[in-house]
């Protein structure tokens, strides 16, 4: 949070920092292997120009802190609005998402050797006290939640918030100051209902993002 704080725009530009932080992760996973690794140089480069007191952007136990949450809410996120996973299909995604990691300088030694692993490390990490919400963190959270977008009441954005109060583990969710009562499970089930229904209608070329869809003539292949 320090480092987003200290080198970036993030509070002046809240979405055009999470459009540029999509596109290069998309890039990165969707795109040719040129642009692919254009994307891993300029984010290497970035992270080479963040560092602080007390902290930098080099620090393995840092990238590996925030690859860690990159698949955990992406795991959450599929099971919750797309369908189940089974145990090898969990651990086949975390494999892949690893050499990722290691092109932005995470060790491979550092990484848990299965999905089992891996889910014990984080667990160990976000209940055993070495992980906590920040007040710096609180706010940069809400940022996102409530991004101020003109002409748009922030109300518009309160799907977001019971969203991610359901995918949070409970410890974090409570830190952020997320409300989690019956009105807000009862919010998440409908919408999940609704959208789990409408994913499981709707046809591939609206289902894929659209770099997915372009990875996918690249290689002259059909989306499922």
């Amino acid at each position: 949070a320090a480092g987003v704080r200290d080198h970036s725009r993030f509070e002046e530009d809240t979405v055009g920092r999470l459009r540029r932080t999509l596109d290069l992760t998309m890039t990165i996973v969707f795109g040719s292997r040129t642009a692919a690794m254009q994307a891993v140089r300029s984010i290497n480069a970035r992270h080479r120009t963040v560092n602080g007191p007390g902290y930098s952007a080099l620090d393995p136990e840092l990238l590996m802190w925030v690859h860690a949450t990159l698949v955990y809410s992406g795991l959450r996120a599929y099971q919750a609005f797309v369908g189940p996973l089974s145990a090898a299909d969990r651990n086949g995604y975390y494999q892949d998402t690893k050499e990722i990691g290691i092109l932005l300088g995470i060790p491979r030694q550092m990484y848990p050797a299965n999905i089992e692993a891996f889910d014990a490390y984080l667990e160990a990490l976000i209940e055993g006290g070495e992980l906590r919400v920040g007040d710096g963190a609180r706010q940069m959270g809400w940022q996102v939640l409530r991004p101020r977008i003109h002409r748009v009441p922030r109300i518009a954005f309160a799907p977001m918030q019971v969203i991610t109060a359901a995918l949070l583990p409970p410890r974090l969710r409570d830190e952020y100051g997320l409300a989690w009562g019956p009105a807000q499970r009862v919010t998440f089930s409908t919408f999940r209902a609704g959208l789990v229904g409408l994913v499981a209608l709707a046809p591939a070329p609206i289902r894929w993002l659209p770099y997915a869809r372009h990875a996918y003539r690249r290689l002259k292949l059909q989306p499922a």
